[in-house]
């Protein structure tokens, strides 16, 4: 097995680690001991190494993975700074709003790469993380998996993409599933539901990265195959056998129809999707269900242009009523883990609110995404 290269540990100062290994470019998130969650400097650091890969010709593909904790259960990116966001918010940082625009910006670069991108998903990957990860051509999990969009947990929406990617990756009314609850898929069920393409070991990984590096040529054959050689079987999935419930349920006009459906079924699973519910801001399901089914129709660019405009509303559309400052204010700064939903009940939330949300808070021509194709 090729020894763990330096450039993938923590040694590094650098928030995010490039390392040129023949024609492969490998990009390493360096914030370990925060589970590589982004900042702003790391989504402009990845997107300028990016822009100098894909007009580079002697790199012919990309791999990007995460720096681990020794002995610590490892991640590939935890998704957003969620404190710098609550406090940025909370002091009027213009930089909230430059995170936002500059990470979507990102997510479609490596959507639309010219190049074979690999992602390896080893351990925690949600949120911003996903963001990244389903945009490449080939999405390696491992045993280590964690799968998820848990934004509305911190009263939020599935963004970066998400309404796209889990309204046409994933199957049936999946993506309403995961979007509403925040499930979180181990390996197998992530590849049981089209967000990752292959497992392979984690002990591993740093064997695959000198192997594609290895085979890669200029122009970027051999890259995807190398890597596919480490592929193994995952075992089943159980989400699967939930698939007939998830679309008979999710597929139900509003939030108050869903959970009323829920508790209609039986078992565990339907026990467990309700829990997670009512822990949930109700008013941002409402927006994440609209979101899902409005980005079913449209393409990447349209989809980042609506969810800009979604997590502009989320901090700003009530002042002093954020459900996403709240949200995280109870996750990750008092860590009292009790929101205070508003409003508190699913049977409370105001269409005329969730449709304002879909309101751009900026003319065509002026919206930060106006460029994206």
């Amino acid at each position: 097995m090729t020894p763990a290269n330096p450039a993938f540990s923590s040694s590094g100062d650098a928030p995010v680690l490039a390392e040129r290994r023949g024609h492969l470019g490998v990009l390493t998130l360096n914030r370990p001991q925060a589970l590589n969650a982004l900042t702003l400097d790391m989504v402009r650091a990845i997107a300028a190494q990016l822009v100098a890969w894909r007009d580079d010709a002697g790199i012919g593909a990309v791999l990007l993975r995460g720096a681990n904790r020794p002995g610590k259960a490892p991640a590939f990116c935890a998704g957003g700074d969620i404190r710098f966001f609550h406090n940025g918010v909370v002091a009027g940082d213009p930089r909230v709003e430059d995170f936002f625009t500059e990470e979507y910006m990102l997510d479609h670069l490596v959507h639309v790469f010219p190049k074979p991108t690999i992602a390896l998903m080893d351990g925690v990957t949600m949120g911003g993380g996903m963001g990244l990860a389903q945009g490449t051509r080939l999405r390696i999990a491992t045993e280590y998996s964690r799968v998820a969009m848990p934004e509305t947990n911190i009263g939020l929406f599935p963004d970066v993409g998400g309404g796209w990617f889990l309204a046409r990756f994933c199957p049936g009314r999946v993506g309403e599933f995961l979007a509403l609850t925040g499930h979180v898929l181990a390996a197998a069920d992530a590849l049981g539901v089209g967000l990752a393409d292959m497992m392979a070991p984690s002990a591993q990984l740093d064997e695959l990265v000198a192997a594609v590096a290895a085979a890669t040529g200029a122009d970027g054959t051999g890259a995807l195959e190398a890597a596919r050689g480490f592929s193994i079987e995952a075992g089943a999935a159980p989400l699967a056998a939930e698939f007939a419930r998830i679309d008979r349920v999710f597929s139900q006009a509003g939030i108050a129809d869903i959970a009323a459906a829920l508790e209609r079924e039986e078992g565990e699973f339907a026990r467990a999707a309700l829990a997670d519910l009512a822990r949930r801001s109700p008013l941002m399901m409402a927006v994440s269900l609209e979101q899902i089914r409005r980005a079913r129709s449209l393409t990447l660019a349209q989809d980042l242009r609506m969810e800009r405009g979604l997590v502009r509303h989320a901090f700003h559309l009530r002042p002093g009523a954020s459900e996403a400052i709240e949200g995280i204010r109870a996750l990750a700064i008092d860590k009292d883990h009790h929101p205070r939903w508003n409003p508190a009940r699913i049977a409370d939330v105001d269409p005329a609110l969730v449709a304002a949300f879909f309101d751009s808070p900026w003319p065509q021509a002026a919206h930060p995404l106006r460029d994206l194709a």
